[in-house]
């Protein structure tokens, strides 16, 4: 490995930097603590350390030629190994007498690379890393690094985000004015090509996820796992969308599958299934029951985005809805996230925030859907201790009391700016 080459890496780093026009992002990171951002590919990962960086020299904590970031996926060192890393310290410290904070932008395709991290950061580097597969997640990797780093995961830009970008700060009770009407009319977009910030300004979403999508199926899911049959991996990706709703069990999912002539064995399946995990693509829950086969055999699976989702749909609103929150509720609960489907169906049961959540497109398009939805929270209340009961829809707001039990209804653009916005 040339080190010239990793020295114009350097400094070309160091002026796009400072030259970055930033949508400022709400994180809360440690002053003094090494991070490593997992999350879907084109996420913002690399947009939060150019955040950091960018604060960092404001505040006066680092000089802009302590910076030390690299993108591994440039192509001038695309043959850089493990044992090779130390170069990036040894070309830095010819080009400058300070220590340098260190930034390492997808790193995840070098095997052992949390080794060197891991000796760098014990000899008192800042160290920040990047990487689009949940395998650096991984036990090996929390192990090496554990104690000297925390992991954060990063998604696409959040509604709040999305109506920041667009210029519109929201005051208090701005429920009441002139910016209700834009909220929702800014949502429209938000609900149907999800919140990757380079699709904003582009007139081509559709286009511009497309390409995204074959970029993570072919690059971090073909050829990093070295898969065989794409065929069968592509119908899977297409019969989770069309089924996003829908709790499958893996002989369902796998008989859909073959159904379509792309014949995949059960075991094949499941390791398709854990390779769109890693690479961020779709994220799955299971049924809250006691039953340890029903909770891996199963489950709910959704993608990380909308607009990943809504290149493969045809009718698509219902899905893109319940889709949407089940990503908010992963935001913000993480792991305490159920479906529950045993004598009565409920979207999304969260035991440890004692709430239950219905979604539905419209409640007041008939009486049976209205009976349905409010039936299920009231039965469920019957089996577990819930305090808060919702009801997410498209634009429909009230408060149901049936059977001892309050539901709140709420618009889904309303409901998403409800933790963000005062």
């Amino acid at each position: 490995m040339d080190k010239e080459i990793i020295k114009r890496i350097i400094r070309e780093k160091q002026d796009e930097i400072s030259n970055t026009k930033l949508v400022i992002r709400h994180f809360n990171l440690e002053l003094v603590a090494n991070y490593v951002f997992i999350g879907l590919r084109r996420a913002g990962k690399s947009y939060l350390m150019y955040q950091h960086i960018l604060n960092s020299i404001s505040s006066g904590a680092i000089l802009p030629e302590q910076v030390l970031y690299v993108n591994f996926e440039d192509e001038r060192i695309s043959s850089i190994q493990a044992k090779d890393l130390g170069l990036l310290l040894d070309a830095f410290g010819e080009m400058y007498d300070k220590k340098p904070c260190v930034f390492l932008d997808e790193i995840q395709n070098i095997d052992g690379w949390h080794k060197f991290v891991r000796r760098i950061a014990d000899s008192k580097y800042r160290v920040f890393v990047t990487g689009s597969n949940a395998k650096m997640l991984s036990k090996d990797v929390h192990t090496t690094l554990g104690g000297r780093f925390l992991f954060h995961e990063v998604f696409p830009f959040s509604f709040a985000e999305y109506l920041k970008f667009n210029n519109l700060e929201l005051r208090k009770n701005w429920i009441y004015g002139n910016e209700r009407t834009q909220v929702i009319k800014l949502f429209s977009n938000y609900f149907y090509f999800g919140g990757f910030a380079e699709t904003f300004v582009i007139n081509d979403r559709r286009a511009w996820l497309n390409s995204l999508y074959h970029k993570i199926l072919f690059g971090d899911i073909i050829v990093r796992n070295e898969i065989r049959n794409e065929n069968a991996i592509r119908m899977l990706v297409k019969k989770l969308a069309e089924s996003v709703m829908q709790p499958m069990s893996l002989s369902r999912l796998n008989n859909s599958v073959d159904s379509t002539g792309a014949k995949v064995s059960r075991n094949t399946l499941v390791d398709y299934l854990q390779y769109l995990s890693d690479a961020y693509l779709i994220f799955s829950i299971s049924n809250f029951s006691d039953k340890f086969l029903e909770k891996e055999t199963f489950k709910k699976r959704y993608f990380f985005d909308n607009g990943l989702l809504n290149i493969f749909l045809i009718n698509r609103e219902t899905a893109l809805l319940e889709n949407l929150v089940a990503i908010e509720l992963r935001k913000r609960y993480d792991e305490d996230l159920f479906f529950y489907n045993k004598n009565v169906e409920v979207d999304f049961y969260l035991p440890e925030a004692k709430m239950a959540v219905q979604v539905c497109y419209s409640l007041n398009s008939d009486i049976d859907t209205r009976k349905r939805e409010t039936g299920a929270l009231v039965q469920i209340a019957k089996r577990f201790e819930i305090e808060f009961f919702l009801i997410i829809t498209k634009d429909e707001e009230e408060t149901i009391s049936e059977n001892s039990i309050e539901i709140q209804v709420i618009p889904v653009w309303k409901w998403l700016l409800e933790n963000e916005l005062s």
